[in-house]
């Protein structure tokens, strides 16, 4: 039984890549914090794809939350382990940074940051001892150009961004990837509150894109045909930075 675990997978580019793995032939741990409804929305799909898998509720920025249920998850199932994860989990809590409370700044760090660290710590042994894994990191265009509005946002992605960089090194020998995917403006939840029409015409392709293109990419550095692909930073964004 291959295993791949995708954080804050029961919505949007999360669900999108649960189901493009699905297809891929993995067991999905669908990873949720409070919404079970849509998490098992995502299992149902996930199994109509002809695969299967199941939910997993933890909060990521809560390290002991982390470790406890990836690891009850590893000692009931001592035959297999977790061999892709996707660090999918964030939040936006965008404001300028004059007006931004210390709650704002630490609950998007402590999400998009932490939790990188808290369940790729967690998976990684399995994957080390196995000699094979692939982690694929979901940072952003705000991670590589900033943008006004999310210093917050910005300063976490980039901090995952860079150390997407240095775990590649470390762990390269071990044939253990890791990769970070940097969406541009994709149609999900955490863009709806934005004005679409208005930026799409700063985009040289003149729309949004979409989870399942993003999702695509994904599963080409979870693959075993992205082995030689380590480190990098692959933008999927329309042309709108480069």
């Amino acid at each position: 039984m291959k295993v791949a675990l995708v954080t804050g997978g029961s919505r949007g580019i999360g669900r999108a890549c649960s189901v493009k793995l699905a297809e891929m032939g993995y067991y999905i741990l669908i990873n949720y914090q409070s919404n079970e409804t849509e998490a098992l929305n995502t299992l149902a799909m996930v199994r109509e794809k002809g695969s299967d898998g199941e939910i997993i509720k933890f909060d990521v920025a809560n390290s002991e939350e982390v470790e406890k249920n990836i690891t009850a998850w590893q000692e009931s199932h001592p035959d297999t382990y977790i061999e892709v994860l996707v660090n999918n989990a964030g939040i936006r809590k965008d404001n300028l940074l004059v007006w931004m409370t210390d709650e704002d700044w630490h609950k998007v760090l402590d999400i998009s940051l932490n939790g990188f660290m808290y369940a790729t710590r967690a998976v990684l042994n399995g994957m080390l001892k196995k000699k094979y894994g692939r982690i694929v990191n979901m940072v952003s265009l705000s991670g590589l150009k900033g943008l006004p509005g999310q210093t917050n946002y910005s300063a976490a992605k980039g901090a995952v961004i860079a150390a997407t960089k240095a775990l590649a090194q470390e762990i390269a020998r071990k044939n253990v990837t890791v990769n970070a995917v940097a969406p541009g403006f994709i149609k999900t939840d955490m863009t709806q509150d934005l004005d679409e029409g208005e930026l799409k015409k700063t985009i040289p392709m003149n729309r949004f894109g979409t989870p399942e293109e993003v999702a695509n990419v994904v599963a080409f550095l979870a693959s075993k045909e992205a082995s030689y692909v380590t480190g990098q930073t692959i933008s999927i964004n329309g042309g709108l930075y480069t």
